[in-house]
């Protein structure tokens, strides 16, 4: 994407996007004469291998001017007979209205009329207390948030013996001999690696708050936090990778202390039971090798290689199977990227509609009931679509290098892959499960640049892990986070899973 920084540059590549449309309407003219002069020479065919390159050259055109001025969006636009048509209007109503605020506590304020105001302005009488009557009205405050020093006392016993002394146990220490508590070190490492606050950013809001603190101090917070949720991240890892179905993705995760060794990746799989990260640094089919080792069952992904080769290697030594299955989020992705200028891809993105929309169907189940039900819907309403959908690939007749051609390739390698899910009710039909969870990644990757040092990317990786898993389970972070660390602290090595605290 071009930088755009002043009016003057918007308006110079205004006038670069001008010149390269007048040019290639030239050169669009001069296709159609050569194509009409080729009709009478060769024959039809000659014809239609024209207008290809022609589509093609116009889709490029089309593509440098929305990538110019365009809106990066995957949403189509609808009316409000969904039939993909749009006719320009928006709906009347904005925003989401009023919200409840359910966890939220409530003050009462009760105001009450100066004494000087406490006459009718009838009469002239003293107005009186109307007990129980009030008018309500209600907004939403802010507590700003404080920092304290919590001097812990200790007493001390003596006996009268002269020879025993006993004091009282202290707090949870995170750091033997530390300052900082349990729950400031959560609230760091909540902060950093949920709303994706860098330590630096942290320091200035503490110190408007009279915290005077420096980053090193902080990281060495989040550090020791890290070492006591050890054991249960690598228990999460095992969860995770124990499921019969494995979602997986990965994303790149910059290392700055190493030049030239800067583009490390941050891989996740997921299943129902987490989401669990590593940061190896490659994108390989090692690195895949070592995130995914110990797996064997169903593996749902992009089309990216390295897993099709991870599972080509794990066939050859006999190891445990890896099944692929493939995402049609990723496919209709690439045919929503080529519909602006093949109008033939709306065709395609309908199908996928339809395959969606028997998903949605069971939204609102889970467990059993909701596997058999989609298994039904599946074989009943997907199925016949897939076949449409491959039906209708066989039959474009499009260059191999257009957005289109591109789509309708990259469907058809991944084709066994992809329908794999109509025959599996266990199966997803997209990866979303795992993007979801790579979302906080890449936001936190853009604030903070990702890591200053390997060690950084294990404590990332860690972080990541459980804050995402404890969201997916329905359990507040903060509150898993300290809790399960005051248990480890308690108990070293102990492992507590979200699914723990969620059942509690």
């Amino acid at each position: 994407m071009i930088r755009i920084e002043t009016e003057s540059d918007i308006e110079r590549l205004r006038q670069v996007a001008l010149i390269q449309q007048a040019e290639n309407s030239r050169l669009h003219k001069r296709l159609l004469e050569l194509a009409q002069e080729l009709a009478v020479a060769r024959g039809e065919d000659a014809i239609l291998a024209i207008q290809q390159e022609l589509a093609f050259l116009k889709e490029q055109l089309d593509a440098r001017n929305r990538e110019l001025f365009g809106a990066s969006s995957e949403k189509r636009r609808r009316d409000k007979s969904g039939d993909g048509a749009s006719n320009g209007t928006t709906s009347e109503r904005t925003g989401h209205g009023r919200r409840d605020q359910p966890e939220l506590p409530m003050v009462d304020v009760v105001h009450v009329l100066d004494e000087a105001d406490q006459a009718c302005p009838k009469c002239g009488g003293d107005l009186k207390t109307w007990d129980g009557h009030f008018e309500d009205a209600e907004e939403i405050d802010v507590v700003e948030r404080s920092f304290r020093i919590v001097r812990h006392r200790r007493q001390k016993y003596t006996c009268s013996c002269g020879e025993c002394i006993e004091t009282a146990l202290g707090p949870r220490k995170l750091i033997a001999g530390g300052r900082y508590s349990v729950d400031f070190a959560v609230s760091v490492a909540v902060a950093k690696y949920a709303d994706h606050l860098p330590l630096a950013r942290q320091v200035k809001q503490m110190a408007r708050a009279g915290l005077i603190v420096d980053t090193q101090t902080l990281w060495d917070q989040i550090h020791a936090l890290s070492a006591h949720r050890e054991p249960t991240y690598e228990a999460l890892w095992r969860e995770v990778l124990g499921s019969e179905v494995v979602l997986a993705d990965e994303t790149q995760w910059p290392l700055l202390d190493k030049p030239g060794s800067s583009k490390w990746f941050a891989w996740s799989a997921a299943s129902e039971k987490g989401v669990a990260y590593r940061i190896p640094k490659s994108r390989s089919t090692e690195a895949a090798r070592t995130v995914l080792d110990g797996f064997s069952g169903i593996l749902v992904t992009d089309g990216y290689a390295a897993y099709q080769t991870l599972r080509d290697v794990l066939v050859r030594e006999r190891a445990g199977p890896i099944v692929l299955a493939h995402c049609w989020a990723h496919v209709r992705r690439k045919f929503h990227d080529a519909e602006p200028a093949w109008p033939q891809a709306a065709t395609m993105l309908e199908l996928i509609g339809k395959l969606y929309a028997v998903e949605a169907e069971v939204a609102d189940l889970d467990g059993d009931g909701r596997r058999a039900r989609l298994a039904e819907l599946r074989r009943e309403r997907s199925k016949p679509v897939v076949d449409e959908i491959r039906t209708w690939l066989m039959n474009q007749a499009v260059l191999p290098r257009s957005g289109l051609g591109k789509a309708v390739g990259y469907a058809l390698t991944l084709w066994d892959g992809l329908v794999r899910f109509a025959d599996d009710a266990r199966i997803p039909i997209d990866t979303n499960l795992v993007e979801r969870g790579m979302r906080p990644v890449a936001v936190g990757r853009k604030n903070h640049y990702g890591s200053k040092s390997e060690r950084g990317t294990r404590v990332a990786a860690l972080f990541y892990t459980l804050i995402e898993s404890a969201k997916l389970a329905g359990v507040e972070p903060a509150g898993y986070l300290a809790e399960a660390t005051r248990r480890a602290i308690d108990n070293p090595g102990t492992v507590t899973l979200p699914r723990d605290l969620a059942s509690a």
